[in-house]
């Protein structure tokens, strides 16, 4: 049986940073082959970013990326890397503008394209047959489709490129691919994490190896960009479905392995493309596994890369939040510290004349513990001349507390170029718990698609990790085990006008994220006026959510890309 040495890059592409992609990739290439790789495979837009957008009806832009894959198959060759087959996932245009649909109005002008270098120049490229139009992907708008598969005969073995959708359809391209009978399927993805992904992607992978009777390999970018995730988690497994090398989640790695490739059959068509592999040397590689960590861990992970990435990619030198001394701060201020280190994260106790005492002891100690720069600015005596001069009271008094909070941090983030993260979780910006312009202000929000239940599970899972690596737990507990409030007012918990979390968390996954109507959320089991009460909350709340920061996407349907609705809505029941 013949074998194949390929190496899965998951690299973490900067947006629009063609150079310095283009240098990830050959940093890449140069690992690979110090290690004997015949064939090099990074992901779906790896040389520009993803998602490009509306850059893909940049003509400019796209003319960038082409010369871009150009320079980049030189440089291999310059480099003395010249036989390594890299493939490499980029837009490709401009094209003749396709409309939409068969729509006669022009549209797109770019293809989501793999080009196959080697040898200085492309020798194959292959354009995305499907184009996702659901939840966060909006390809349909943006890209044109390919029609034609490329086949590549490296040495014998005969191997499929794809992209990303093209392996998700049923009927799609791999059971296009049957009378080809590839021995490698090689699919290159940019596949943002979701919590529960873990028991969809992989079995799928598996599915269509078994499928193709062929070993699959599969390489995934990774990295934050904007309020998306990508958790790499690049695999390779054989024709039976078995996993045989997988690389870690949410880091760059580059995944060399040896796989066996099924041997091209005798009455199968020619390949699109004959290409010589450069002579491996050396015993067979062991395989690398790399399992995933429980949800907790992989969820922590991701919010750690998103905010990580948020904050560097866009520059910014250091973040600022007010730390209240409840759970949700303390969380967002050590996946902070965890993002991009203690020194570079400033936290403001603003304590009001509501303010607890053990509100303010532990904002101090978890600023201790983690070690963050970590001031207080008491917000009474800037509260009061407004309140009285506009004879505030009740929740307009409650707000203005929130809002003059954000107008310190907010002088705090214009001082010293922070970017203010605001600390609001999933089921408070679900039912419109918070203050526009107030606690809501800020450039990032790290636990945005957080359920406030599993806030708790995520700040316990911290703690354990912590205290099981002999290092002092972060978080103190009593931020975990109090009743949350928001102390506008004496004696308030957030279950003043709230049912409690373990209720309100099933109805919001219920009716957000499963998109199930009253009726049906009271089906299941739940009190009808509560079911009520939460919806018109949520329905309610689309205006305040739609100037609201964003944050890493960590479920199948978080607010913004995956779920758009109308503002000026008034449902018929």
């Amino acid at each position: 049986m013949p074998r194949l040495r390929v190496a899965l890059a998951q690299l973490n592409p900067v947006l629009g940073d063609l150079e310095g992609n283009s240098d990830r990739i050959l940093d890449a290439a140069q690992r690979a082959a110090e290690q004997g790789a015949q064939v090099l495979a990074v992901g779906e837009c790896a040389l520009s970013g993803y998602p490009i957008e509306d850059l893909a009806g940049r003509a400019s832009f796209l003319r960038a990326c082409g010369q871009q894959v150009e320079e980049l198959a030189v440089r291999l060759t310059e480099r003395g890397l010249g036989e390594l087959i890299v493939i490499v996932g980029h837009p490709d245009g401009p094209h003749e503008a396709s409309g939409l649909a068969g729509d006669r109005t022009p549209s797109a002008i770019a293809q989501n394209a793999a080009s196959v270098l080697q040898h200085g120049r492309v020798q194959a490229r292959y354009a995305k047959h499907h184009l996702p139009n659901y939840a966060v992907f909006d390809e349909y708008r943006t890209f044109i489709p390919g029609r034609d598969h490329v086949v590549l005969d490296i040495g014998g073995c005969r191997v499929a490129v794809l992209i990303c959708e093209d392996l998700w359809r049923d009927a799609g391209p791999v059971a296009e691919l049957k009378n080809v009978k590839p021995g490698l399927i090689l699919t290159i993805n940019a596949s943002p994490f979701e919590r529960d992904k873990q028991q969809v992607r992989l079995p799928l992978v598996q599915q269509r190896a078994r499928e193709a009777n062929a070993p699959l390999a599969y390489v995934n970018i990774v990295g934050g960009q904007d309020d998306l995730v990508f958790d790499g988690d690049s695999l390779v497994v054989d024709a039976s479905g078995t996993v045989v090398a997988r690389a870690p989640q949410f880091e760059e790695h580059v995944l060399v392995t040896d796989i066996d490739v099924v041997e091209a059959a005798a009455d199968a068509p020619p390949a699109t493309v004959t290409l010589e592999p450069r002579t491996v040397a050396g015993d067979v590689l062991e395989p690398t596994i790399n399992e995933p960590g429980p949800v907790e861990q992989q969820v922590w992970n991701a919010l750690v890369l998103g905010t990580r990435d948020y904050v560097n990619k866009n520059r910014f030198p250091s973040v600022v939040l007010g730390l209240s001394g409840g759970i949700d701060s303390a969380v967002c201020a050590v996946i902070a510290a965890d993002a991009i280190g203690a020194d570079r994260v400033h936290a403001i106790s603003l304590p009001s004349r509501y303010s607890s005492e053990h509100s303010r002891t532990d904002a101090d100690e978890l600023a201790e513990r983690v070690g963050i720069r970590y001031s207080i600015e008491p917000i009474a005596d800037l509260v009061s001349p407004i309140e009285q001069q506009l004879e505030l009271s009740g929740v307009a008094a409650e707000n203005l507390q929130a809002r003059v909070r954000a107008i310190v941090l907010m002088a705090a983030s214009n001082m010293h170029g922070h970017l203010l993260l605001t600390t609001g979780n999933k089921s408070e910006i679900s039912v419109g718990y918070s203050t526009i312009y107030g606690d809501s202000a800020g450039g990032f929000a790290p636990i945005r698609d957080v359920p406030k239940s599993l806030v708790w599970k995520l700040a316990t899972w911290r703690n354990e990790y912590a205290a099981a690596h002999g290092r002092t737990p972060p978080i103190p507990e009593n931020s975990i085990t109090k009743p949350p409030s928001a102390e506008l007012r004496p004696d308030q918990t957030d279950q003043d006008s709230l049912p409690p979390y373990e209720v309100l968390d099933p109805i919001l996954d219920a009716y957000v994220t499963r998109n199930l109507g009253v009726d049906e959320i009271v089906a299941l089991g739940y009190d009808a006026g509560i079911v009520s009460d939460v919806v018109r909350l949520v329905d309610h709340s689309e205006w305040k959510r739609r100037q609201g920061a964003i944050g890493p996407k960590i479920s199948a349907v978080a607010f913004g890309r995956d779920r758009r609705l109308p503002i000026t809505y008034r449902p018929s029941q």
